[in-house]
């Protein structure tokens, strides 16, 4: 097998260790009879190993471990942490667990880049078809879920979303000894520790603050998807529980397709356009969600703009960042904007929109809460459309789009 599918076979682990419990975590939680506050708790966990992982995944690990040991030791640890919290229905060994998941899992992410990025010869060119094998496994991994679930699952047998991905860690971990070996960086190949620094001065430029703030609305937007959909689905539109994961995937379909397209859009539209298009399928999908629940063809339909959602906005700024940053600290500006992405914005949707579905219910005919699903969705719509004002009116980038090939 040659090193550009071995990477792409390792990133199709590494993303479905991620895709076969993240639909259902919220929903799950309900079952378990976990408080809006408890599950904001166990959401934030995401958020803060983003965060210590920026330091410790591009600092201490970087400099001290061989990348592909390094995955192997922390997807075996956090596969058990996985399978420690499949069988916990308690509220604080349930958080242990999956607290203790998050801080070993969340550094793989930046490392299994690493270890791409130093294999690839041309990265530039090669990265965005090896990183697409995590798209693919997102998708895939939905697929046991029809068998393992039926269509009005019960706790005992959602909890299969973590031993699911808990045999596919276990796997990743075997899977990574037979990775290149990627030894610690050291010297100059380290990661400067105080780039970071030099990265949020960059906040100073207008252009960049605005795209910052709207980064940090569009991850919660984004983040909050993940929160409401699959319950949304289940509870209102009625398509069964053991569907739910595989319809959800199509948006990793359209992604992967959208992908394919993102560098003659951005050519065309340039960088602001392309951004605001992006934030907008995020506004339609939700606009769709809170006026057509009961047509399930549209609801079915809908969920392909997570391509143009996730592609032309949170993509298009990784390019961007890759572009018209300062080639010193691009490495820091992409963790800074991926700590938007994958942390903060995943906290605040973590307390944000559990406690909205929480305030935003009443008792139902069976006496079991009925969330008001409209007013629900019309929240982050709005706030698709404050970040859409600030994109029109204020960002305003030193190029308008692209001055050579894209290559996302």
């Amino acid at each position: 097998m040659g090193v550009k599918a071995r990477l792409f076979l390792m990133m199709v682990l590494q993303l479905a260790v991620w895709g076969a419990w993240a639909p259902k975590l919220f929903p799950y939680m309900g079952m378990l009879g976990f408080m809006p506050w408890q599950q904001a708790l166990v959401g934030s966990s995401w958020g803060v190993a983003s965060l210590l992982g920026i330091f410790f995944s591009n600092q201490f690990a970087d400099r001290n471990f061989a990348a592909e040991r390094f995955m192997a030791a922390s997807h075996l640890l956090s596969g058990g942490a996985l399978l420690f919290t499949a069988f916990q229905t308690e509220f604080w060994p349930f958080f242990g667990g999956y607290l203790v998941y998050s801080l070993l899992y969340v550094p793989t992410l930046s490392v299994s880049n690493s270890i791409a990025f130093a294999s690839l010869k041309d990265p530039a060119k090669d990265f965005g078809a090896v990183r697409m094998g995590g798209t693919v496994g997102w998708m895939l991994v939905s697929w046991p879920f029809v068998f393992l679930l039926g269509a009005q699952a019960e706790p005992a047998q959602v909890r299969s979303i973590f031993i699911v991905a808990a045999v596919v860690s276990f796997a990743l971990a075997a899977y990574s000894l037979t990775l290149p070996h990627t030894p610690p960086k050291r010297g100059a190949e380290a990661a400067d520790p105080l780039a970071w620094r030099e990265a949020f001065k960059l906040l100073r430029v207008p252009f960049v603050a605005v795209l910052f703030v709207v980064t940090f609305i569009d991850s919660v937007i984004h983040n909050g998807y993940f929160v409401m959909a699959d319950a949304f689905l289940t509870q209102r539109v009625g398509i069964a529980g053991n569907l739910s994961m595989v319809v959800l995937s199509l948006g990793q379909l359209a992604e992967i397709v959208t992908m394919f397209v993102l560098g003659g859009v951005l050519i065309r539209l340039g960088w602001k356009a392309t951004m605001i298009v992006g934030v907008l399928g995020h506004a339609a999908r939700f606009l769709v969600f809170a006026f057509l629940p009961d047509s399930v063809p549209a609801i079915i339909a809908v969920q392909l703009l997570h391509g143009i959602a996730y592609a032309f906005f949170f993509a298009t700024v990784y390019i961007f960042v890759d572009a018209a940053f300062p080639k010193d600290v691009r490495s820091s500006a992409q963790g800074l904007f991926n700590l938007l992405i994958l942390g903060i914005g995943s906290v605040v949707a973590s307390f944000l929109f559990p406690n909205l579905m929480g305030r935003l219910s009443s008792p139902g005919p069976d006496g079991a809460p009925a969330v008001d699903w409209q007013a629900l969705f019309l929240a982050p719509t709005g706030m698709a459309v404050v970040a859409v004002i600030l994109l029109a009116l204020f960002f305003r980038p030193p190029e308008k789009g692209p001055s050579g090939p894209v290559a996302p």
